[in-house]
């Protein structure tokens, strides 16, 4: 079999099936499971796929740049961002996530709603001048993916927050590989804000179910639970209910 056709195997299979086992498809296809394996490598440099222990899973959308993912799945994030409201309250300390899921979320928020909101995003921050709620914004190196600070300067101001609540976002959310995202440094920086948050839950709008990225943020165990979009089901949803974490649901029931 040549190399363009092995490719179009095994990102049809991924299609279909939201996941390769590089071994079942070695053995299914006659080859050996380096070849598979290198074809994995190849077709991950290209951002087609993540790869995985054993395997691949789908790629997710949501690491592409700020401007891109603003035009991504917005229905979805939208229904996310509703639901997501019910979890802040009066006098509390929220941690907000950079990301357009949570630009949602401060755009459905009532302006005369008193809390103090902490953010490492400039947007996020810029979106909440007409708010009665006290905004906190960490500084640091200006990350122009995600719009947000990073840095050693970062790191040091969120450590002297202590908040009741994190809204975590992320680029993949998926029952063997946690919650994960494209950039290690990104990854670090949304451990650190949780861990000065005693609650933490992740915004998942339905392009992230199913999907993961390079780099684990936490695993599902290391958060109080998950908003979803569970509007279009599927395998990969039926998986995280499994797990037995906590999960809002936002659009209707899968």
């Amino acid at each position: 079999m040549w190399a363009a056709e092995r490719r179009d195997v095994l990102l049809e299979r991924l299609r279909r099936d939201g996941r390769i086992v590089a071994k079942e498809i070695a053995v299914e296809l006659g080859l050996s499971e380096d070849s598979i394996r290198r074809d994995l490598r190849e077709l991950a440099s290209e951002g087609l796929l993540t790869r995985v222990y054993g395997g691949a899973v789908s790629a997710s959308p949501a690491v592409a740049d700020y401007a891109t993912r603003a035009d991504i799945a917005t229905d979805s994030k939208r229904r996310v961002a509703a639901a997501a409201l019910d979890l802040l309250q009066t006098g509390a300390t929220v941690i907000l996530d950079g990301g357009t899921t949570t630009l949602d979320l401060v755009r459905l928020l009532p302006t005369t709603l008193e809390l103090t909101i902490v953010t490492h995003s400039p947007t996020i921050a810029a979106a909440l001048l007409e708010h009665d709620a006290d905004v906190i914004l960490i500084g640091g190196r200006l990350f122009k993916h995600s719009a947000v600070a990073m840095g050693a300067a970062a790191v040091e101001s969120a450590s002297r927050v202590n908040a009741d609540l994190f809204l975590l976002g992320v680029t993949g959310i998926r029952a063997s590989t946690g919650l994960t995202t494209g950039d290690p440094e990104e990854a670090a920086m949304k451990r650190v804000l949780a861990s000065r948050a005693a609650e933490t839950w992740v915004l998942g709008s339905g392009e992230k179910i199913g999907a993961a990225s390079p780099h684990q943020v936490l695993p599902l165990d290391g958060v109080s639970g998950l908003v979803l979009d569970v509007t279009g089901g599927g395998e990969a949803l039926a998986d995280l209910r499994e797990t037995g974490t906590r999960i809002v649901e936002a659009g209707g029931r899968a």
